[in-house]
């Protein structure tokens, strides 16, 4: 189950950083020409939403079920001091944690605001944010073998 949960959670995380990138461009566009915030703008931004919170799921099940998470919390300190037990036992949940929430709070923000100029510009802002912190977390040794 843990093979199966590791793969999904590494390919789900491409369709992650695609839409994310593809509501980001979108946003950046809007927000450049001064665009009319329309229902296709909204869906992207909340299909990157969906998507985002998914891979958080599916993230936070591995965590628990696989025993590089699970093993490593009794024992936080020698997690610690090794740089890449270090990333997948801290690094890689908390900064993408803090990602997802940046991309709830970008959204919900972006659905509120009055003005279309202001609805890009924090969708811009916010989703940017939290790709640039995606894409930080990322094991890309692991990812890639």
């Amino acid at each position: 189950m843990e093979t199966g949960l590791k793969h999904f959670h590494s390919y789900w995380a491409y369709l992650v950083l695609l839409t994310l990138l593809i509501a980001v461009v979108n946003a950046i566009i809007g927000l450049a020409g001064n665009k009319t915030f329309t229902s296709r703008d909204r869906f992207l931004a909340l299909f990157a939403l969906i998507a985002a919170h998914t891979q958080l799921l599916i993230g936070l099940v591995l965590y628990f079920v696989s025993p590089l998470g699970a093993r490593n919390l009794s024992n936080m300190g020698e997690a610690m001091k090794n740089p890449g037990l270090r990333l997948y036992v801290v690094e890689h949940p908390l900064v993408n944690i803090i990602a997802i929430v940046l991309i709830t709070i970008g959204y919900s923000r972006a659905k509120r605001l009055p003005t279309d100029n202001s609805k890009f510009k924090t969708l811009t802002i916010m989703y940017l944010i939290a790709l640039v912190l995606l894409l930080s977390r990322i094991p890309w040794n692991a990812w890639r073998s």
